[in-house]
């Protein structure tokens, strides 16, 4: 453990303790925190939902999730003794009364200074009710902090986004409130300030001056699996461009923060997204691309359609993919081009950032005009995190003519390191006050500002789906979008 470390006390509250993601996520990223020191053992944890469970059949369960990361049984069973059940209905008010008993009796056994952190794992549409209910019985006031995670989708665009923050507001501040964006929590997302912001070779050339393009893929092998119901009223855009990818382009295209405080770096991303230019609705189809998997191959093995994966989707107009061009309207990134691109049942997993910077007016190296070599910046987020700087350079047998070569920086190679599960980064940043990768609300509101438009003009108009190949990396179209400028898409 580094001596500079704080071992936070803290009693969780995890509203949704039965469900997927307390199972896969929050147990063993509190189990990490807990065995790397990163937590006291002045600690508790209270999972709440409908199910009749008891403590001990929370702690069978939390046993299940986190027994091959644990080293002897007697750890595994001082670790799950900090966990507590109570069988909750979030719209019933008697369980809000035996719950602040709950943790006021935990309070006083683990000796936690009233530090609070109730995390809303669950249905969005209960958010704005538990918010008011933990004010209304007094949960929400101790002697310590109080602060509430919620997971996104904040909204289904940008008038419910804004009904539900108000409810939200009415029981908690501001700086109470953790909205949680697990990619904030990647430890290569958070490397992009360093490697900005610690690196003259390249902060010096971040510029339209210098750079291009810039391409962003997030894209999936997996379809819809058990999420198909959720998922057809989310969509791509609404469950990756409005929170995740703006983010990543947000964090890329900031100014450099005064100071590296949580206040001057949203200050910044903020700025970037007020800058995005607004699409008006009859160029939608001209800068965004929207498509839907059709059955194809992945691994050798057939796969269905989108369509084809739960009878409920026998219909829908619901896009797996979309790819656009954003562009960023100040003085250091005028006319450089934004692509952006992800989806479901592509051909590769992986998250990625190329950076293509602009080529020499004349080249003397090239075998021909046609084969050109940029400089390229690769930051590699998932699944192999590293950075690749390519390079012109004489290969031995090619005399004088230049070819690519790659400085590679492969993080997963490096012995001893352990980057920390995204999750559990951001939780522990939420027991110290540090909200620097949590999203403000304004950076919410502007995400929504700019992707409503588009998704109120893909609803005005049927989709010819489904239109990519599962396998593929999607429609033709978005290979379009680059030509159309000159460009293509780098493999990731």
């Amino acid at each position: 453990m580094n001596e500079n470390t704080q071992q936070p006390k803290v009693v969780f509250v995890i509203f949704g303790a039965t469900g997927d993601l307390a199972k896969r996520k929050l147990f063993p990223s509190i189990y990490n925190l807990y065995k790397k020191g990163n937590l006291s053992e002045n600690f508790a944890v209270v999972g709440l939902a409908r199910r009749p469970w008891t403590d001990e059949t929370l702690r069978e369960n939390v046993e299940t999730s986190i027994r091959k990361a644990t080293a002897t049984e007697e750890e595994l069973s001082d670790f799950t003794s900090h966990f507590y059940y109570q069988s909750f209905d979030v719209t019933d008010d008697a369980t809000y009364d035996g719950l602040n008993k709950l943790i006021i009796d935990l309070e006083g056994k683990y000796e936690t200074d009233g530090n609070r952190l109730f995390y809303l794992a669950m249905a969005p549409n209960f958010f704005g009710l538990i918010a008011k209910k933990l004010k209304e019985y007094g949960l929400k006031e101790s002697a310590g902090w109080t602060r509430l995670i919620i997971e996104k989708p904040f909204g289904t665009n940008l008038a419910t986004a804004k009904e539900l923050n108000n409810e939200i507001r009415e029981a908690f501040d501001e700086d109470q409130i953790y909205r949680i964006d697990h990619y904030l929590g990647k430890e290569m997302v958070q490397n992009i300030e360093v490697i900005r912001f610690a690196n003259g070779i390249f902060e010096h050339l971040w510029n339209n001056q210098f750079i291009s393009n810039i391409q962003i893929t997030a894209s999936e092998v997996l379809g819809v699996e058990d999420r198909a119901r959720y998922y057809d009223q989310s969509g791509a855009a609404r469950d990756m461009l409005q929170n995740h990818i703006l983010q990543m382009v947000a964090l890329l295209l900031m100014e450099p923060p005064i100071k590296l405080t949580t206040k001057e770096i949203r200050s910044e991303k903020i700025k970037v997204l007020r800058a995005l230019r607004k699409i008006n609705p009859d160029e939608v189809y001209k800068y965004f691309v929207r498509g839907q998997y059709d059955a194809g191959e992945i691994n050798n093995q057939a796969v269905p359609s989108y369509r084809e994966e739960h009878e409920d989707l026998a219909f829908s107009n619901t896009e797996t993919f979309v790819a656009g061009r954003l562009l960023v309207d100040n003085y250091r990134w005028a006319g450089v081009p934004i692509y952006v691109r992800t989806g479901k049942r592509m051909a590769e997993k992986t998250i990625s950032i190329v950076v293509q910077f602009r080529d020499l007016p004349m080249n003397l190296y090239y075998k021909s005009h046609k084969q050109r070599y940029p400089n390229l910046l690769r930051i590699n987020i998932q699944p192999d995190a590293g950075v690749t700087l390519s390079i012109n350079a004489s290969k031995e047998g090619t005399g004088s003519l230049a070819e690519p070569i790659e400085l590679t920086y492969n993080q997963n190679d490096v012995p001893g390191i352990n980057t920390p599960e995204a999750y559990e980064k951001l939780l522990y940043d939420c027991t110290i006050g540090d909200a620097t990768n949590f999203t403000h609300w304004d950076e919410v509101a502007l995400s929504w500002e700019f992707v409503d438009p588009i998704l109120e003009t893909w609803a005005e108009k049927q989709p010819s789906f489904p239109n990519y190949k599962s396998g593929s990396m999607g429609p033709r179209a978005a290979d379009e979008l680059l030509e159309k400028d000159g460009f293509h898409w780098w493999d990731v």
